[in-house]
Order: structure tokens, then C-alpha cells, then sequence
């Protein structure tokens, strides 16, 4: 229970803006009304704002309109309790752990655009593992920007992480081989490959991607064991736009959304689930390596609709 309690303030916290904004108002609108359709206008209105997405909105206010008409739910009040159950059934259960794999090393693809807070979630990964006992290597293959590998190697000097590294500008797909072959002899259980911060839009880098997945699957049979795409929170329905054709081109099989503590629009994690059915894995809730969490939807929803 002290787990769970610590782990839901954690949530609360970096939920704080989102509850703020979006279910602080909620509350303030709902409070002492009877519900009417005007009233689900308003509801529907703020669940878009707070980047619910509109098809999962849809979802929810035709089954606020369904129970209003039945005579079920009346009060303004009795909508939050309602929210918070619908949104807890929209997840299925699943294990949204890392996948696991027999052989080692398991291997980790690290995708996503400019600016989403890709490297910093590395760090975050490699702090959760390394904890659990297990040993990590790092490989720089965003060759592109000089200084994501300076940034990436002082994530590793932190916390006592090696990292393979090419000349920049050089091939990508070379460092991935290297980094593959390093981990291979070297024994370690995790090998975390970084990549350039690809947009979505743009064909030739995103041909670099799975051309490095080719790389890996030739090294180490079976790799990338898994391939997370880091969404950043603040982006809002963009990310939307990012998750689908990230996962054409890669093959994304879970989201790490970060900075979920910068953003008023929490019901990001709704839309992208509703939209991709990708699962969301961590979430990022601050700037250290120890800001991260698995991704619980029960716990989320309790923390996204506490009461401060």
C-alpha cells in the first residue's frame, strides 16, 4: 500500500497541471448541476481541450447521453465517477512490461522527433534497468547532431553506462552494427541503440530507420526486441500524427511518453490509445533518470482526477 501510495503521488504530481486546467474546471462546471444537455456540450467541449481526441470523446459523451436519457446519471457530480470508470475500461489487459527475450543481449530501438525528450529517456530506461541489476550498453546512432552524442555519452558517464560511437556524419546503420557486435561479446543484457531525431515527414530518414533494423536483425536474430517511440506530452493531437506513421515505417511496439509533468493536456494518453492502440510502456514525469514510471491506466486516471 506505501508503494502504491508513493507511486500515486508521483502521479499527482506530475499530473498537476492537467488536474489544474482540465478536471479542476470540470469540477467547478459539474458542481451542484443537473445534468442537461447543455451541460454534456460543456463536458464534451473540455474533453477535447484536454486532448481526450475527438473520436474517443465522441465515445464518452454518447455514453454520458445514453445514461442521461435512461435516467441513470442525473447529477453533474456523478460524471467525474462515470469518466473515471470509462476511461479505465479503455484499456485492455495487457502486459506492458519491456518484452522479454531468451538470448542477450535484448535489444532497444529508440525512435522519435526533434525535441520530444528522446536522449533524456534513454537516461531514464537505463536508470530502471541498471537498477533491476542489469547491464546496458548505449549506441550514439544519431550521427547527424554532434551533440546528441555528447549528450548521450554524458547520460552514460552519470550513470556508469558505456557508449559505441561512430564519426558524425557517418553511416548509422555502421554504429548500430558496431554497438551490436560490442554488446555481443561483451555479454550485457540491454543494448539501447539511440536515433536521429527523424521527422515523420521525411522519407529518407525514415528509410535510415528500418535500414537499421535490417542491421540488427542480421546481428543479433529476432532484434529490435522492442521499438519505443517517445511522444512528447506537450504536442498534443501531433503526436497522434507521429505514433502512425512512426509505426509504418518501424514497427513501433510501445510508447514512452514524456514531459507529462510540462503539459494541461494529460488526455493525450486517451487519444493515443484510442487512435493507435499502441501501448503507452513509461511515462515521463520530470527531468532526472528517476522520473519515470511503468505506465499504469488505473493509477493514471486516479491521479489525473484526484482531488488536491
Amino acid at each position: 500500500m506505501a508503494i502504491f501510495r508513493k507511486t500515486l503521488d508521483k502521479l499527482k504530481a506530475g499530473l498537476g497541471k492537467t488536474r489544474q486546467t482540465f478536471v479542476s474546471s470540470l469540477r467547478s462546471v459539474l458542481s451542484g448541476k443537473q445534468l442537461d444537455d447543455s451541460l454534456i456540450a460543456e463536458i464534451e467541449k473540455r474533453l477535447i481541450e484536454s486532448d481526450v481526441g475527438v473520436s474517443a470523446t465522441r465515445k464518452l459523451i454518447e455514453g454520458i447521453k445514453a445514461d442521461y436519457k435512461a435516467g441513470t446519471l442525473t447529477k453533474g457530480e456523478d460524471v467525474i465517477e462515470y469518466l473515471k470508470t470509462e476511461l479505465k475500461s479503455m484499456w485492455p489487459e495487457q502486459d506492458r512490461s519491456l518484452n522479454s527475450t531468451d538470448t542477450k543481449p535484448m535489444v532497444i530501438l529508440m525512435t522519435g522527433v526533434n525535441g520530444v525528450g528522446k536522449t533524456t529517456s534513454i537516461s531514464k530506461l537505463c536508470k530502471q534497468l541498471t537498477g533491476e541489476g542489469k547491464t546496458v550498453l548505449l549506441g550514439a546512432c544519431d550521427t547527424f547532431r554532434a551533440g546528441a552524442v555528447r549528450q548521450l555519452e554524458i547520460w552514460g558517464e552519470r550513470l556508469g553506462v558505456e557508449v559505441v560511437k561512430g564519426q558524425q556524419g557517418g553511416d548509422p546503420a555502421a554504429v548500430a552494427f558496431d554497438a551490436c557486435s560490442a554488446a555481443v561479446a561483451r555479454g550485457v543484457d540491454v543494448l539501447i541503440l539511440d536515433t536521429a531525431g527523424r521527422l515523420h515527414t521525411q522519407a529518407g530518414l525514415m528509410d535510415q530507420l528500418s535500414k537499421i533494423r535490417r542491421v540488427i536483425d542480421k546481428q543479433i536474430p529476432g532484434g529490435p526486441h522492442e521499438t519505443l517511440l517517445v511522444l512528447d506530452a506537450t504536442s498534443g493531437q501531433n503526436a497522434l500524427r507521429q505514433a502512425e506513421e512512426f509505426n509504418a515505417a518501424a514497427g513501433v511496439t510501445g510508447i514512452f511518453l514524456s514531459k507529462l509533468d510540462g503539459t494541461a493536456r494529460g488526455g493525450i494518453v486517451v487519444a493515443i490509445r484510442d487512435a493507435t492502440q499502441i501501448p503507452v510502456k513509461f511515462i515521463g514525469l520530470g527531468e532526472t533518470p528517476e522520473d519515470v514510471e511503468l505506465f499504469d491506466p488505473e493509477r493514471f486516471v486516479e491521479a489525473m482526477f484526484a482531488l488536491d
